[in-house]
C-alpha cells in the first residue's frame, strides 16, 4: 500500500486551516468537504498526520466508499471491501461509530450491527475460520453516510487528537485544543507578536500558541491506536516521526504570551497544564480581572474565549462583562482582538462591529469568531551593509 487515502475530520468551518497544515506536511489533497479533509499519503503519513496535525480531530485510513439505500446493499458492499488487507486473523474489529446525514439508512446501531456482520462474513471466508479470537490489535471502524454515500475508514488515532496529554483537569467551559489551535492559526499572530488571553481558564489558547511558537508537535507525548498495527505500519516509521518532532522543538525562544483569569483556582490549573505541555516557561499566567487588561507595547493580539452564559443565571452578567472587555480593549493602542463566543449580543456590548465574523460549530453549539483587526506594525528597516 504505497499510496493510501486518509481522512482527517475537523471542526465545521475550519477545513481551510487543516488543508493548509496537510499541504505543509507535503501531502496531496484529494477532497475538502464539510468537517473533513481527505488526502493521499503512505504508511508514514499516518504517523506524521497524527503527531504533527494541530487542527484534525483524528486520522482515518480510508477502506472504501459506496452507495447504499437498503441494509441489504450496505451488507453486500461492506462485505466486498478487502478487510483482510487491513485486519489480521487475531485483530479486534468493530464499528465504533456510525453517523448519517440526509440518507435513507439512518439508525446508527443498525448500521453498526450490519457492517460488523458483513466484515465477519468476509474475514471468515478469507481466513477459513468460523470464530475470531479478537485478542490482537484494535481496528475500530468509523462510517459516515452522506446522501446515501457510505464512507468507511479505520480509526488510526484512538482517543481524539484534541487530547494532547497535557490537560488532565479543565477549568469552566474549556475550549478544545484542536479548536484553539485552529483559531490561532486563522489570525496573523506569530511568535514575535504579543498574545494575551484575558479569560484564559485552563490555559488552552496560551498553551497552544506557545506550542506553535516553540514548534512542539501536538501529538508527540501521547499514543495512537495504529502504533499496534505492525502488519500495516513498521514501528520504525513511528520512531522516525517522533525523532523529527523532537529535533524541531525550539523551546529556548523568547515570547510574550500571557493568560489572565479572575478565578485563582483555574490559574493554578493553567500553570499545571502549561508545565505538562513543556511550555510553562514561555507563558505568564496571572490572577487578574479583564478590567486590568493592559500592556505597554503596541500591535499585540487578544485571542480569547469569554464566558457564553449558557446557564440562565450567568446570562444576566454578560452585558456588563462584554462592555468591560470592550472598554479595556479600546485602551490598547493598535491591538487586534479575536474572540469566539455563542453570545449573540457580543458586538453590541463590546462596543464595536467586528471587521470579520466567522461562524464555527463548537460541537453542536453555534459560535462566532469575531475579528477586530488593528493596524499592521510598520516594516522593520533592512540592515544595509
Amino acid at each position: 500500500m504505497d499510496r493510501i487515502e486518509l481522512i482527517a475530520p475537523c471542526h465545521f468551518g475550519l477545513e481551510a486551516v487543516l488543508k493548509r497544515e496537510i499541504l505543509e506536511l507535503g501531502y496531496e489533497i484529494a477532497r475538502v468537504e464539510d468537517g473533513r479533509v481527505t488526502f493521499y499519503g503512505d504508511a508514514a503519513a499516518v504517523c506524521y498526520a497524527n503527531i504533527f496535525l494541530r487542527t484534525a480531530e483524528r486520522v482515518l485510513w480510508k477502506v472504501g466508499s459506496f452507495r447504499a439505500v437498503t441494509f441489504e446493499e450496505l451488507f453486500e458492499r461492506t462485505r466486498e471491501l478487502p478487510w483482510e488487507a487491513y485486519i489480521p486473523r487475531n485483530g479486534k474489529f468493530w464499528v465504533a461509530k456510525a453517523a448519517s446525514v440526509k440518507s435513507q439508512l439512518f439508525s446508527p446501531s443498525d448500521i453498526q450491527s450490519i457492517m460488523k456482520k458483513a466484515m465477519v462474513r468476509r474475514l471468515s471466508q478469507r481466513y477459513h475460520v468460523e470464530r475470531f479470537p479478537e485478542d490482537g490489535a484494535a481496528y475500530p471502524i468509523r462510517v459516515f453516510l452522506m446522501k446515501d454515500e457510505v464512507t468507511v475508514g479505520i480509526d488510526t488515532s484512538g482517543v481524539s487528537l484534541h487530547k494532547r496529554g497535557y490537560r488532565e483537569v479543565s477549568g469552566k467551559a474549556p475550549i478544545t485544543e484542536t479548536l484553539a489551535a485552529a483559531l490561532i492559526m486563522l489570525t496573523p499572530w506569530h511568535k514575535e507578536r504579543i498574545l494575551v488571553d484575558p479569560f484564559c481558564g485552563s490555559g488552552t489558547f496560551p498553551i497552544e500558541a506557545a506550542m506553535i511558537a516553540a514548534d512542539i508537535a501536538p501529538g508527540m507525548n501521547r499514543s495512537f491506536t495504529a502504533e499496534a498495527w505492525t502488519n500495516l505500519i513498521p514501528k520504525k516509521l513511528w520512531y522516525d516521526a517522533v525523532e523529527e518532532a523532537q529535533d524541531r522543538i525550539r523551546d529556548d525562544i523568547e515570547v510574550d504570551i500571557q493568560g489572565y483569569d479572575a478565578d485563582r483556582s483555574v490559574i493554578r490549573i493553567a500553570r499545571k497544564n502549561a508545565k505538562e505541555a513543556g511550555v510553562g516557561h514561555l507563558i505568564h499566567f496571572q490572577e487578574r480581572d479583564v478590567r486590568e487588561l493592559n500592556h505597554p507595547k503596541k500591535y499585540g493580539f487578544v485571542i480569547t474565549n469569554p464566558p457564553y452564559g449558557e446557564r440562565l443565571e450567568e446570562k444576566a452578567a454578560l452585558p456588563e462583562l462584554y462592555r468591560t472587555f470592550g472598554e479595556s480593549f479600546a485602551r490598547l493602542d493598535s491591538w487586534s482582538a479575536y474572540m469566539i463566543t455563542s453570545y449573540e449580543d457580543a458586538e453590541k456590548y463590546f462596543g464595536r462591529k467586528a471587521d470579520k465574523n466567522r461562524k464555527i460549530y463548537n460541537g453542536m453549539l453555534k459560535t462566532y469568531f469575531y475579528q477586530f483587526q488593528g493596524p499592521k506594525p510598520p516594516r522593520r528597516p533592512r540592515d544595509v551593509g
